[in-house]
């Protein structure tokens, strides 16, 4: 240390000038939550003191970097939203050590709709930290037959939010879906590590809506439902090297509820792997009129192990036979790549491609897709498909 300042002193006074505005520059600004009262014990509410640290953060108008510190320890939250609107700060880093725990007593934010939400943020980034949202007793509650049970809360959500990078997080025992993007733009989520039983209603792992350029990557998933589900309006998705299971798979859908309903365009989802799960790549819509799409998907290099059903296309989702009057679903699905999908299907048919008849499925492609049931190739079903084989396929292409 000496002889490194002694190395600055020998040089000339404006270097000197340089050097040290750098170095004074880049020094961080922080906002520690136990400063403004948050209690690490995992009993006092320290919501207040998250929501005052944000408020703090977002006053500072200074181009240095602005950290919100959450060290080690267990902070109990109630409902809590962050509001970067009239946000001053640049850009804020949540840096988090300890453990967010949401209130035992499910009802306290199980009307909610969200446990934590960030709406109308930019330039923020949230990394590592545990979310646990103690939705064990929702689930019992809603398995149980009741009708009085909450929907229950996402446990983090941003909507109509940009530039926004959430990496090494861990999301536990949401009461329903785990992460949601919806109205957002250039989103990167990395790194993560969500988890429920395998029989929890509703817990999502990562929806994504009306949003563009969402990156998740090197991601571990397993919930009650699907690991990642993409509704209306996503566009420019890029999903890879992420574990799924258990689960429903990585869906599509489900989409044309409604009419007038935006597409789904250009979703890349590669090197994925699938363990035990109820599907692997699906694509799911409704059987009701929708001008909806799906166009210009890639799926690619991913593993299946014991998957009920690897590949499916379900144009006739209507669960219960109701609210489903035509029995036809109106969207439109073209340009489907199904590329290097290999391993073993935990029922006979590995590749289930049932289109709509009003709005047949088209440029449909399998190339070197290799699925086995009880070491036998698997079988391949379809319906109102059109597309074409290439490489080695088995089971051999029904298109």
């Amino acid at each position: 240390m000496v002889k490194s300042w002694s190395f600055v002193l020998a040089l000339p006074y404006f270097i000197i000038i340089i050097f040290l505005f750098h170095h004074s520059s880049a020094a961080k600004i922080t906002y520690n939550v136990q400063k403004f009262g948050a209690k690490p014990d995992g009993k006092s509410d320290s919501t207040k003191a998250f929501l005052n640290a944000w408020a703090a953060a977002c006053a500072n108008a200074s181009t240095k970097p602005v950290i919100i510190l959450v060290p080690q320890g267990r902070y109990l939250l109630g409902t809590a939203s962050f509001w970067g609107q009239s946000c001053k700060a640049k850009a804020i880093r949540i840096q988090i050590y300890g453990t967010l725990l949401a209130p035992s007593d499910y009802r306290v934010i199980g009307f909610t709709g969200n446990w934590l939400k960030f709406e109308r943020v930019s330039g923020l980034t949230i990394a590592g930290g545990t979310l646990d949202g103690q939705g064990a007793a929702l689930w019992a509650c809603k398995t149980s037959g009741k009708t009085s049970c909450p929907s229950g809360a996402t446990t983090i959500a941003f909507y109509n939010s940009n530039n926004i990078v959430v990496s090494g997080m861990s999301s536990l025992n949401s009461q329903m879906f785990h992460v949601v993007v919806d109205g957002c733009h250039n989103v990167r989520l990395q790194k993560m590590k969500v988890s429920a039983s395998g029989s929890s209603p509703n817990t999502d792992g990562i929806h994504i809506q009306d949003s563009s350029g969402v990156t998740i990557l090197n991601t571990r998933i397993g919930t009650g439902d699907d690991c990642v589900s993409i509704g209306p309006g996503t566009s420019n998705l890029w999903i890879e090297n992420v574990s799924c299971g258990p689960g429903h798979g990585i869906s599509i859908g489900s989409l044309g509820w409604n009419a007038e309903e935006a597409g789904v365009q250009n979703v890349t989802v590669k090197s994925t792997t699938f363990r035990g799960t109820e599907n692997g790549v699906r694509i799911k819509t409704w059987a009701r009129p929708s001008n909806a799409f799906v166009k210009g998907v890639v799926f690619q290099h991913s593993v299946m192990v014991n998957v009920q059903f690897p590949i499916i296309i379900d144009q006739q989702y209507c669960p219960d036979k109701n609210n489903c009057p035509t029995q036809v679903s109106g969207v439109k699905i073209s340009g489907v790549t199904y590329e290097d999908i290999h391993g073993s299907s935990a029922t006979p048919v590995g590749v289930k491609l049932d289109c709509s008849k009003a709005f047949p499925c088209s440029g449909i492609k399998l190339d070197d897709v290799n699925l086995s049931y009880r070491n036998q190739p698997a079988q391949a079903l379809c319906n109102n498909a059109a597309g074409s084989s290439s490489g080695i396929n088995r089971p051999a292409g029904c298109l």
